[in-house]
């Protein structure tokens, strides 16, 4: 007679994975003060604007090793990496200048002029366009990525810095820093339609991945104002503390935004949910901009003051249940056999 093998006293225990918690795991030096930094769409590399060096570092994201260094145009500030991955676009502050870096060679493939003291870039999701902020313009220069030339430049508020564009790729914002608000250029026309008013003074911008809110950092307000795209209004201002705040990013998620916080040497994370601090981390000093990895697991910060990129390990969360998967073989009687069953989870279960 056959008999299926009978199981008795079999626990799974699960539970829930301890977060780790924001921290830095890395820090790597790079060029003279750096400012502005972008990570490829593999995230296998960040490339980050040395302002007081005239160079671009290349960082290997799985070392957090600097592996090129790329002379550019005199005050680079802003980098933006194009969809593909192909082409890092850097703004020359002193140089009125863009300079264009073949990623595959990391070399300068091409320079475009653009307007007075370019600051902010942001790509459109196409790859198309590239949009500069020219803080002595007053204005936005945009520029077709195919031919590498402006075609086209927007007029907009007193002294502008930072520019992110949402998702579909249909409005680009862009903040004011001397007049205290934000201009939303439709990209179809390349005018812009409204103007929102925030706190003082304006300076990152960043877009969350649904591209429903738009996070701007008020430099010398310690806050962040947080607007509906939908409705262009400020729906919630969050206190961040410190001073002088910088640069912003949202997690691939949506769930956190990184800001820097150069009054306190520190990266502060905003719950976007409760669009409350949730914790802050220290980082170098005077850190200026924020990128984080497309799978979400690391935010890398420019520190001005110590020429330096801090790595964050991002906080992660994952309770997966506990699962026993297998089929016993039918067994004779009176013969002692074993099967093994796999089991699944995080953490790993307990049997």
């Amino acid at each position: 007679m056959a008999v299926l093998g009978t199981i008795t006293g079999l626990l799974l225990a699960g539970g829930t994975l301890p977060a780790a918690a924001d921290t830095v795991v890395a820090t790597v030096g790079v060029g003279s003060t750096p400012r502005g930094v972008a990570i490829t769409p593999d995230g296998a590399r960040a490339y980050t604007a040395n302002n007081g060096s005239n160079t671009v570092s290349v960082i290997d994201t799985a070392t957090d090793t600097v592996t090129a260094t790329v002379g550019v145009g005199a005050g680079p500030f802003g980098v933006a990496v194009t969809p593909d991955g192909a082409r890092a676009y850097v703004t020359n502050q002193n140089s009125a200048s863009v300079s264009v870096i073949d990623t595959a060679t990391n070399t300068v493939a091409a320079t475009v002029g653009v307007g007075t003291r370019p600051t902010g870039v942001a790509i459109t999701p196409d790859g198309a366009r590239a949009y500069v902020t020219n803080q002595d313009g007053d204005s936005v220069s945009v520029i077709d990525t195919a031919t590498n030339t402006v075609t086209t430049t927007v007029g907009v508020g007193a002294f502008p810095v930072g520019v992110a564009i949402t998702p579909d790729g249909a409005h680009a914002y862009v903040t004011n820093q001397s007049g205290n608000s934000v201009s939303v250029i439709d990209t179809a026309t390349n005018t812009v339609t409204t103007t929102i008013a925030v706190a003082s003074p304006p300076v990152g911008v960043a877009i969350t991945p649904d591209g429903a809110r738009a996070y701007v950092t008020n430099q010398n307000s310690a806050s962040v104002s947080v607007i509906d795209t939908a409705t262009n209004t400020v729906t919630t201002t969050v206190g961040v503390g410190g001073a002088f705040l910088s640069g912003v990013a949202v997690t691939p998620d949506g769930v956190r935004a990184y800001v820097a916080n150069q009054g306190g040497a520190l990266a502060s994370v905003i719950d976007t949910a409760t669009n409350t601090v949730t914790t802050t981390v220290g980082v170098g000093t005077l850190p200026y901009g924020v990128a984080i990895t497309p799978d979400g697991t690391h935010a890398y910060v420019t520190n001005q003051g110590s020429n330096s990129v801090s790595v964050i390990a991002i906080e992660v969360d994952v309770d997966v249940a506990p699962t026993l998967t297998g089929t016993p073989t039918p067994a004779a009687a009176g013969t002692p056999y074993t099967y093994a069953f796999t089991v699944t989870g995080t953490p790993t279960p307990t049997v």
